[in-house]
């Protein structure tokens, strides 16, 4: 248990230095965590003999459904909405469109028979939202025409689409199924999936908006509950478990509750997890030597899903709506295969279809051309084609955005000998951007006006605008000097601190002290210190 619990820990701070190092050479992160699985695998470095397609099944749909439940969660509607239609569009008569031609292709090009050829094509018909999301945060890639709000919606809302034809088709292998109960198959997914995640998510809003938590963070632990739910109930009457994540995700995501903003990373750090899970279990289960036998089929397969059958479904769905060239080949481009590809092969593998081709290597290596090629050029494509927005931050179509500017709050006591006690608020000189926004008198809370007059005792509440600028590398922290401190009467010329350390202020009882080179340190003085890391 110790040496899985090191190996653990390891891979994980592995896969974060890759983070940073991913960053700069300028590949996706999720290709590093495919890397280190591989590395961890059967050919690599470590060699463990992983192959519990069941296990790894089950825990990738696990952390699906949180990737699924954030894609709605963390999208912002009203960003999302003028753009929203065609989205929807491409997540469902597209998916339906790229399953065909790749379906039709497999069947023709590689001879496979018609119902695997379609299974293939359905597992890779739908884009993956957790690679769109993870380049256009990373990069910061705000496209314009609302090109960033339509990838988002429609890689977070073609999963379930294409989870139901894989269901589907897979049924139809293994089995034998009247058309009377495909139909009702169907409907149950779609109707099912729709109704359970909506109704879940109005009555969770209901339930937050009248409950308060009395433990701090009880409010996220509830939410994560709620995730695991709008999967679960729809599945066990026959619904469309992912399809229901996603409705309750973007209805939660977008209604007024308590903590939503707090809600969306903590959920952004979850998925960040999730998705470090499973691409990482998706490379400790590849087998390298087995991508050799079907590189040849997966390279064709890539090349045709990537530069002509995605190309002709965007230009066939977008171009009705006038959407201009540019916007269609980013649209295009953009189109990466995943994470929910390489577990809905998964899926078909564990569920005991007899197949002709190794369906999850197959997967698996389209999965690496797309992210390491599509993923790679995507900010270069973006910039060759004039779509990047310099002047919208791409954080706008995500809901832990917002439009209000934060304000910093300053407390200031008025003591005797304070120059604001008996002065009128209209005389007081301020510093800019800077407002007296309430003065706190006893228990009574007094709205200021050019005529109110500061009395001892009061504490006026200032309000600043608040900086966010490098704020991250920036502490302000208070020493307390006890009697026994070794800094005790010396001068603070004498101290020789850090260039990156600076005493702004020294507070000595009521008296505040500006500190120079020969201002020497007092017992009980309490030092304001700057610190920049």
């Amino acid at each position: 248990m110790n040496l899985i619990l090191l190996l653990l820990s390891l891979v994980m701070i592995a896969c974060i230095l890759c983070n940073k190092l991913t960053s700069k050479v300028g590949i996706p992160v999720l290709l590093a965590f495919l890397a280190v699985g591989m590395l961890c695998g059967i050919d690599g470095v470590l060699g463990i003999a992983f192959d519990d397609f069941t296990m790894t099944e089950n825990l990738c749909t696990v952390a699906l459904i949180f990737i699924i439940f954030y894609g709605g969660f963390g999208t912002k509607w009203s960003a999302a909405k003028p753009v929203a239609g065609k989205a929807v569009l491409l997540s469902t008569l597209g998916v339906f469109l790229t399953a065909f031609a790749m379906g039709a292709f497999c069947h023709f090009a590689l001879h496979t028979a018609w119902l695997e050829s379609m299974l293939i094509g359905a597992v890779l018909s739908s884009t993956d939202a957790a690679s769109v999301f993870s380049i256009l945060r990373s990069k910061k890639l705000n496209l314009k025409y609302g090109t960033a709000s339509l990838l988002e919606v429609e890689s977070g809302s073609n999963d379930p689409v294409a989870y139901l034809m894989t269901t589907v088709i897979l049924t139809m292998m293994t089995s034998d199924i009247t058309t009377g109960r495909m139909l009702y198959m169907i409907f149950a997914q779609i109707v099912y999936g729709v109704g359970i995640g909506a109704l879940l998510a109005l009555c969770t809003v209901f339930f937050l908006r009248r409950f308060r938590f009395d433990t701090s963070g009880f409010d996220m632990v509830f939410m994560l509950a709620v995730a695991i739910l709008s999967y679960v109930l729809p599945v066990l009457v026959g619904g469309n478990g992912y399809l229901s994540a996603y409705i309750a995700g973007i209805i939660l995501g977008n209604a007024k509750i308590p903590n939503k903003k707090k809600q969306v990373h903590f959920f952004d750090g979850i998925t960040s997890l999730m998705q470090l899970m499973v691409f990482f279990l998706l490379g400790l289960l590849c087998t390298p030597t087995n991508l050799v036998r079907v590189i040849l089929s997966a390279l064709a397969i890539a090349v045709v899903l990537t530069f002509v059958a995605r190309p002709l479904v965007v230009a066939l769905l977008l171009a009705p709506f006038r959407s201009k060239i540019r916007q269609q080949l980013l649209v295009s481009w953009a189109g990466l295969r995943g994470a929910t590809s390489a577990i809905f092969a998964l899926t078909a593998v564990a569920g005991g279809a007899v197949l002709e081709y190794d369906l999850f290597h197959l997967v698996f290596c389209v999965v690496l051309f797309s992210i390491a090629l599509q993923g790679t050029l995507l900010p270069m494509v973006s910039r060759k084609l004039d779509m990047i927005d310099e002047t919208v931050d791409v954080l706008r179509t995500f809901n832990d955005y917002t439009e209000q500017k934060e304000l910093q709050l300053l407390r200031l006591s008025l003591e005797s000998g304070n120059s604001w006690i008996g002065a009128a608020v209209s005389s007081l000189s301020l510093p800019p951007d800077t407002i007296l926004a309430t003065i706190l008198r006893g228990t009574d809370n007094i709205v200021p006006r050019g005529d109110t007059i500061l009395q001892e005792g009061d504490i006026a509440v200032l309000a600043a605008g608040h900086c966010k600028e490098k704020m991250q590398k920036i502490q302000l922290c208070e020493l307390s000097i006890p009697p026994e401190h070794s800094w005790n009467g010396k001068r603070l010329a004498d101290l020789k601190l850090p260039p990156e350390e600076l005493i702004v202020l020294i507070r000595r009882g009521k008296e505040t002290v500006i500190p120079q080179g020969d201002t020497v340190i007092c017992p009980e003085d309490v030092l304001v210190m700057y610190d920049h890391n």
